[in-house]
């Protein structure tokens, strides 16, 4: 299967918003969240839009085969201290998933050596089970990084941190 990161442009955010409702759906189980009205899931479109306005932040589509597969948000870290790029969401459509494509991206992107920020949330299951079992593996320790969010569940890492 050849694997593919497609960047996208802003024209592309409606085809990102479609694809955001299928990974809000799949975590609206441990976030609790309810659909609209109009039986979609809420989007923070002046969030969206920061992917193709920031500097550090892109919107990629993730090819399998040529096919739409999922998509990976990578934004400028926020944190105070840390200007790092962030590897902030990662999505694969069920189809796609236990082939080694996001075991491929994440080596892809964040194999170089270069600091990474990593963020996700305890409460999803099978982020952590694929985080836990990647980090486990990888060339060096990643520095878990302690923030206040880590009350709600959001645990955060610095990949390929600095050597002092």
């Amino acid at each position: 299967m050849q694997i593919q990161l497609l960047p996208t442009s802003a024209e592309q955010l409606p085809l990102l918003a479609n694809l955001y409702q299928f990974y809000a759906y799949e975590s609206s189980d441990w976030e609790q969240e309810d659909v609209e009205t109009d039986g979609r899931f809420y989007i923070h479109h002046p969030h969206l839009e920061r992917y193709w306005q920031e500097p550090g932040w892109s919107a990629q589509l993730i090819l399998a085969d040529g096919f739409i597969a999922g998509f990976l948000l990578i934004e400028q870290s926020e944190l105070p201290g840390l200007d790092v790029p962030e590897f902030a969401d990662l999505f694969i459509l069920k189809k796609y998933r236990r082939q080694g494509i996001g075991r491929a991206l994440v080596q892809q992107v964040m194999g170089d050596g270069r600091p990474w920020l990593l963020r996700f949330y305890r409460q999803d299951e099978l982020a952590c089970a694929f985080w836990q079992q990647l980090l486990s593996e990888w060339p060096r320790p990643a520095r878990e990084v302690w923030t206040e969010e880590e009350a709600d569940g959001l645990l955060t890492y610095l990949i390929n941190p600095p050597v002092h």
